[in-house]
């Protein structure tokens, strides 16, 4: 990867596209060790770490994996992962979470347009996600869109949005072009990297493909907690909670 180019994209986008991003053996590996995941951890987690699509049985979201085992936690610590990470969030790397989206095959829910710093609530925003593509990213199967350079315009409006896993969404979307947005189609062990406060959002999956992506989050270890962003999630969650008691 040519660091320089990465950097000077993400500066001017605030998301791009690296293909390749694991190599074969790592894919397989990281592929694995999420079906084992999924097959023997999930079952035991709290409901805090976990989210259910609509169906109630199948796996949407699996957080704070790096908490329940070792290997997530190895693997988002990979030397060629941090020092990416460091340029881009300009300073140490501090891992936040590893995560999946599950996006399963027919029944995978869709995510409303937000900004993770929404959730994040990180000052100064120098907080990434990378999203690695452990299947296939198609059309069909409800690939990730991001406005490029709505990280500039700092964090805005958000209000619940009801849906379990992504709780809140943008109030108002900005206008855009169609040229806007970079909607990209992934190979396996391709990945996407966004900054916290790109607005992004995907689709349901209708198809008969899953489409599973594996997340590490990572800040730089100078920000902190905005007591104002945090305020505002806060009373977010706490509404639904509200509505649904």
């Amino acid at each position: 990867m040519d660091s320089a180019d990465l950097g000077r994209r993400y500066v001017r986008d605030g998301c791009l596209r690296v293909p390749g991003f694991l190599d074969a053996e790592t894919l397989s590996s990281a592929r694995r060790e999420l079906e084992r995941y999924m097959r023997e951890i999930a079952p035991t987690l709290p409901t805090a770490d976990r989210t259910l699509e609509a169906d109630g049985e199948t796996v949407r979201n699996l957080w704070r994996m790096e908490k329940h085992d070792p290997y997530f936690d190895r693997l988002a610590r990979a030397s060629g992962i941090v020092e990416l990470v460091r340029e881009l969030v300009h300073g140490e790397p501090v891992l936040m979470a590893v995560e999946s989206f599950n996006k399963p095959a027919r029944i995978g829910s869709g995510v409303p347009p937000h900004q993770d710093n929404a959730y994040f609530c990180q000052s100064p925003p120098d907080v990434l996600t990378i999203w690695i593509a452990l299947d296939a990213v198609t059309e069909a199967n409800g690939p990730v869109s991001y406005l490029k350079g709505s990280h500039r315009e700092g964090t805005r409006v958000h209000r619940p949005s009801g849906v379990l896993g992504n709780s809140m969404g943008l109030v108002e979307m900005p206008r855009h072009e169609a040229g806007d947005v970079l909607r990209e189609l992934l190979e396996p062990g391709d990945a996407l990297i966004h900054h916290c406060e790109t607005i992004h959002w995907s689709d349901p999956n209708p198809s008969e493909r899953p489409r599973l992506g594996l997340l590490m989050v990572f800040r730089g270890a100078h920000t902190v907690s905005d007591p104002t962003l945090k305020q505002a999630y806060d009373a977010g969650r706490a509404s639904v909670a509200t509505s649904r008691s």
